[in-house]
């Protein structure tokens, strides 16, 4: 299992009065990392996947580390823990060589632009996420594959 390894630089204004990377930044954060896995890491030439785009249905954040300013970027580890029908679930970890300063997830949907609504994973979407595709933490099993490989609701 692979994961997506996002090398992300701090901005002075990412600050908040306290000094350290706010809170709301961090959605911002994982907004950059999510945008270079799918779309920059998209499979091959010519390849339409995610290209209708894809909704954030929810986000689930972790502050474990204030995380202040300085000049060396931080990693934003992503991996993918559920693949279904109608949408993805992502993980996260912003974090050094030393802390994990942050641990979060988001559900995606993929979504049709043009039509103004959600739609399905495609095989080729499918066949791209699998290469990052680990358990979910705690159950030890990879939800959203049946036994046939078809992805599942």
């Amino acid at each position: 299992m692979a994961r997506h390894i996002y090398s992300c630089p701090l901005r002075w204004f990412d600050m908040d009065a306290f000094g350290h990377v706010n809170n709301v930044v961090f959605l911002r954060y994982l907004e950059e990392a999510r945008v270079d896995f799918m779309w920059r890491l998209a499979p091959g030439n010519g390849s339409d996947a995610f290209t209708g785009g894809v909704v954030v249905a929810r986000h689930e954040i972790d502050y474990l580390k204030p995380l202040v300013h300085r000049h060396t970027p931080v990693s934003i580890e992503t991996w993918v823990t559920d693949i279904r029908a109608a949408y993805i679930n992502l993980r996260y970890e912003i974090k050094d060589e030393e802390t994990v300063y942050v641990r979060a997830a988001t559900r995606i949907v993929p979504f049709d632009l043009e039509a103004g609504r959600p739609r399905r994973v495609t095989s080729e979407e499918e066949s791209f996420l699998t290469d990052y595709l680990e358990p979910e933490p705690g159950t030890g099993k990879s939800a959203g594959k049946s036994a046939e490989g078809a992805v599942t609701v």
